[in-house]
């Protein structure tokens, strides 16, 4: 297994969503912990149901030897920031705070809000034969807890508190398997919510988040065994990859594909495909679900002096998220702006292309470099229909197994047109021989 691969892939699923655009508590981030709410049992049983206080993840794990698994379950425990003003400089009033959103000192802006705290249960490796003779259910427990830390102006003068608040968390985690064959077991994971909410918590929203796993995921690692995909499980064992049943968690392969590593299983809130990886030009979690990293990048560069200072004391990852960004210069802001993979597999499947020299179109000698005029005959997206016309540089020129040949252009009037001649996604277009008009040196656009 590929620790540090696993590792950066399972800790941005544990912050997915964590905090949004503007990075603020704006109304956008009101509403916390988005993915993998795992719910108190007597929440869900007063919503009907309508809210999981089960996660469940089933996976296949084949084997001809002595199997076991190891099981981590990973969630975030809510911790209540809370702001309140005291009416007395007096430390031992400080119990007596009056709550508010927020509090102004000096230029330094403290705000009530959700932060939280990250926690491991780890079962060690249990034989997989054992586990089909026996479940195994693991209770446990998070302690609640509560500090606080006075809040003094540039004077010394006690005017505000921050209190820090967690409710305890219950729960359990259950393990069982299953024989599929003399080869293969179905493993099954459950990890269950039995925080206790009291009948007046159960009608606040916050009272019930602060008792909720946030986030909740499941990593299960196989000795002397490996896990099948369940997105494309081997012929024999369609069936019982259908079989599996899902609860708030989509499990997939973890690790090195071109390795063909298949000892780790990833059970996510975030629907992803087998062998997620994070992109090499992504230089942070910006923490933002469906994050793309040069659009928020570039909005957070576009803040005001007044919002990063607020963005800056949100918490740590939002200040993080603002230095890291500050800190960029121009090479990384090329790397994110567009990236093209996996060629090598296109030529693979299709035929690898071959680099020509130049091509004969309506009696010219076309190469890199060169004048041409876009004529598309397809029309068959919008733009088709934009660059009709347009004149171009011709970047490449290439001809496939197929004996085609393809020209790859930039736009003449594209002010980035430089970004193009340097292949970057965006910046060139690809058009046949017989949709391009040469324009010899001298004409007109």
């Amino acid at each position: 297994m590929n620790a540090s691969l696993v590792d950066q892939v399972v800790n941005s699923v544990l912050y997915e969503g964590y905090v949004l655009y503007p990075y603020r508590p704006s109304i956008k981030n009101r509403t916390r912990f988005t993915f993998g709410r795992v719910y108190p049992e007597a929440f869900s049983i007063s919503q009907n149901g309508a809210e999981p206080f089960i996660m469940q993840t089933e996976c296949l794990v084949q084997s001809s030897a002595v199997p076991s698994v190891e099981v981590v379950v990973r969630f975030l425990h809510p911790l209540a920031r809370e702001i309140g003003v005291l009416e007395s400089d007096a430390v031992e009033h400080s119990g007596d705070a009056k709550p508010v959103p927020e509090l102004r000192v000096d230029g330094r802006i403290y705000q009530s809000w959700q932060e939280a705290v990250e926690r491991s249960i780890i079962i060690a490796p249990q034989p997989i034969r054992s586990l089909a003779d026996r479940s195994l259910e693991l209770p446990f427990t998070f302690p609640s807890s509560c500090t606080s830390e006075l809040i003094r102006n540039d004077a010394g003068d006690i005017v505000g508190v921050m209190t820090r608040r967690q409710e305890e968390l219950q729960g359990r985690v259950e393990i069982g398997a299953v024989p599929i064959d003399a080869k293969v077991f179905k493993i099954s994971v459950r990890i269950v919510n039995q925080t206790p909410v009291s009948e007046h918590a159960l009608s606040s929203q916050d009272a019930v988040i602060m008792r909720t796993f946030a986030s909740t995921h499941v990593v299960l690692s196989a000795q002397e065994g490996e896990f099948l995909s369940l997105l494309d499980p081997p012929a024999e064992y369609i069936e019982a990859a259908g079989s599996c049943q899902q609860v708030g968690a989509y499990p997939v392969l973890v690790g090195e594909e071109k390795r063909g590593e298949r000892d780790t299983m990833l059970a996510s809130p975030i629907i992803l495909y087998d062998y997620p990886r994070i992109a090499p030009e992504s230089p942070g979690d910006l923490c933002d679900s469906t994050e793309i990293d040069e659009i928020l990048t570039l909005r957070v560069m576009a803040m005001t002096d007044a919002e990063k200072s607020e963005m800056r004391q949100v918490d740590d990852f939002a200040r993080r998220i603002l230095e890291r960004t500050e800190s960029l210069g121009p090479d990384h802001f090329m790397k994110m702006h567009g990236s093209m993979r996996d060629l090598r597999a296109c030529e693979d499947d299709f035929g690898a292309s071959t680099r020509l020299e130049s091509v004969s179109i309506g009696g010219f000698s076309v190469k890199a470099g060169d004048r041409v005029r876009i004529h598309p005959k397809s029309r068959a997206d919008i733009m088709d229909i934009a660059l009709a016309g347009k004149a171009a540089f011709v970047e490449a020129i290439e001809q496939d197994a197929e004996a085609r040949v393809h020209l790859a252009v930039v736009l003449e009037e594209d002010p980035g047109k430089d970004l193009g001649l340097m292949r970057q996604a965006g910046h060139r277009f690809f058009y046949g021989a017989d949709e391009v008009e040469p324009l010899p040196e001298g004409t007109d656009r």
